[in-house]
């Protein structure tokens, strides 16, 4: 599986945690960035991560600003994007499993850095559950 990463300023160290532990699963990752924590626009690379989701160059994308609410937002501009704002485990299970999510965002000010792995775990390993949400799915995916 191919994850482009993104963040603001705020979101920055949380970020270089979650790439690192992508990287240990052996995971390709793009970091968009970013790469740095000076201040930054979090719409920016909301955007960026979108399109490169939309655009089916990865399969997934990671967005962590101050609380991930921004950045999904942002994702959420872009045709074909359905970007969840999860700050706990049960949202990233749902995200995936009713939304079939396909960028998470994170807030950095709300979860602690393991919860955040945890949360990144959910997310990439829950699969879409399909059937009645299928349906539901493609109404979203036919708004705007």
């Amino acid at each position: 599986m191919r994850i482009a990463l993104g963040c603001d300023h705020a979101g920055f160290d949380l970020k270089e945690r979650l790439k690192d532990a992508l990287v240990e699963r052996g995971l390709e990752i793009e970091d968009l960035g970013a790469h740095g924590p000076e201040s930054t626009d979090y719409p920016d690379w909301g955007r960026a991560v979108a399109l490169r989701v939309a655009s089916g160059a990865v399969q997934r994308g990671l967005l962590v600003c101050g609380s991930g609410i921004g950045m999904a937002i942002a994702a959420n501009r872009i045709k074909g994007v359905r970007a969840a704002a999860c700050n706990d485990l049960y949202s990233a299970r749902l995200a995936r499993a009713h939304n079939d999510a396909n960028v998470l965002a994170v807030g950095s000010r709300v979860v602690a850095p393991a919860l955040a792995e945890a949360i990144l775990d959910v997310f990439l390993e829950t699969p879409f559950d399909g059937g009645r949400h299928r349906r539901r799915v493609d109404k979203l995916d036919g708004i705007g």
